[in-house]
């Protein structure tokens, strides 16, 4: 056994930089890293190449060596998270962990569980606002509770945003005398001892250049162009400062700085209702009878629809882990106003295959598609997908890219006519909401 003052737990912060729980315990000394890899969630992936799995994998390598460096020591787990605290509690007896804030319904239960194990056993358990500008509770309505319609939230965040950037950022740096070794060195787990294999794969950088930033409100709706920043793998798990993030960008771009108001939004929707996480917000939507025909799904994830645009998309989902975003709106109302097929298929589908998969944008972007969420798309709204690919992307350059047998023979014809699908889907919905 070894006194430890304080144990900071890396969660969705993977970084040194700018990073609030971590400066916080480092001001006060005597502090050991530690992260968890969560059996109960790396158990319920079905992919054992998970490229996600990976890049957390790597992160924590960097990590390792970069506290290395400045004189401490990392400390990598794998196992359940409250059965890991409990080993860590006995076996260094802090007075302190630190750790920054989760608002997903599984992590707020998570750190619940921590904490109280924690205080029965006299450790004081501190956790930071961190991974977003505006935590979800912080922001209220007129009456004081949620918003529900991301506009008026909106103004509020961008006022609250600003004065939250103004703060100082939380650098470790000059810090080093607040690490501590532990007695156990740097351990960490392999990909293969926790059931997952290694795969040569290209991660997004973690800058975007003031160029994109510029232009982005001009480019982002072209998926031809790489105009779209591609950090949300980075927000996700921490990798950059979403403060940082905000500071360059709110002075070249609204549109992007709005971008991170919505990511904002969804969190806090789920916050204040999670049961949206396997519930349509609007409870009336639940009966909507959903056809769910297997082989309709089946084409749809195979990218095999035979309408170019959904197709190119869902091929470069599987190719790359990422779809643009005009092309995910696209590709999620097909699926759901076209084959009539529930929303919370399409909601998983992503959640197995995006890098930057995030709880709670994924959720609400989906609920957005299928007219079920808060601020959704009108039910009666079904994207035409020929015309969505004239309007974004003319010159069919997207297309091409990742559907190369547009211009031969060996395309199939579309599954579903356009104006049937979207007869059939007006009027399903109508019949379920009794209008």
């Amino acid at each position: 056994m070894e006194n430890v003052q304080r144990l900071f737990w890396f969660r969705r912060d993977l970084r040194l930089h700018d990073n609030r729980g971590l400066f916080e315990a480092l001001s006060r000394g005597g502090t050991l890293a530690v992260f968890v890899f969560d059996v109960q969630i790396l158990q319920k992936l079905q992919d054992k190449t998970d490229r996600r799995v990976q890049y957390i994998h790597q992160r924590l390598l960097d990590l390792g060596r970069e506290i290395e460096a400045q004189g401490g020591r990392l400390r990598v787990m794998y196992g359940e998270p409250l059965q890991v605290w409990a080993e860590l509690a006995d076996a260094y007896r802090p007075a302190e962990v630190f750790a920054n804030e989760d608002y997903e319904p599984y992590a707020r239960k998570r750190d619940a569980d921590v904490a109280a194990l924690l205080q029965e056993r006299g450790i004081q358990f501190h956790a930071f606002k961190d991974h977003v500008l505006c935590s979800p509770e912080e922001i209220k309505s007129g009456s004081g509770g949620p918003y529900s319609v991301y506009t008026p939230y909106s103004r509020v965040w961008l006022e609250r945003a600003a004065r939250e950037s103004e703060h100082r950022s939380f650098n470790s740096e000059g810090l080093g005398q607040g690490w501590t070794q532990g007695l156990d060195g740097h351990l960490m787990p392999s990909l293969n001892d926790m059931g997952f294999e290694e795969t040569a794969f290209d991660y997004p950088a973690r800058q975007v250049p003031n160029q994109l930033i510029r232009a982005y409100a001009e480019t982002r709706n072209t998926p031809s162009l790489d105009a779209t920043s591609k950090l949300g793998l980075h927000l996700r798990f921490g990798s950059i400062s979403v403060r940082e993030l905000y500071r360059q960008a709110v002075q070249q771009s609204e549109t992007f700085v709005k971008e991170l108001a919505w990511r904002e939004f969804f969190m806090h929707v789920m916050w204040h209702h999670p049961r949206v996480v396997d519930q349509a917000y609007k409870p009336a939507y639940d009966a909507i009878p959903w056809l769910n025909r297997e082989e309709d799904i089946e084409r749809w994830c195979a990218g095999q629809t035979g309408y170019p645009i959904v197709d190119a998309g869902l091929r470069e989902l599987l190719a790359t882990g990422f779809m643009h975003n005009r092309v995910r709106m696209v590709v999620a109302g097909f699926l759901v106003k076209h084959l009539l097929v529930d929303w919370r298929i399409g909601e998983a589908w992503f959640a197995r295959h995006l890098l930057d998969f995030e709880l709670a944008s994924n959720n609400g972007n989906w609920q957005w598609a299928a007219g079920t969420g808060c601020d959704a798309a009108p039910y009666f709204r079904v994207f035409n997908p020929t015309t969505q690919a004239e309007k974004f992307d003319s010159k069919g350059a997207y297309i091409r890219r990742w559907v190369p047998e547009i211009e031969g023979f060996g395309y199939p014809k579309p599954m579903v006519e356009h104006a049937v699908a979207r007869n059939r889907a007006i009027e399903t919905y109508k019949l379920a909401l009794g209008k």
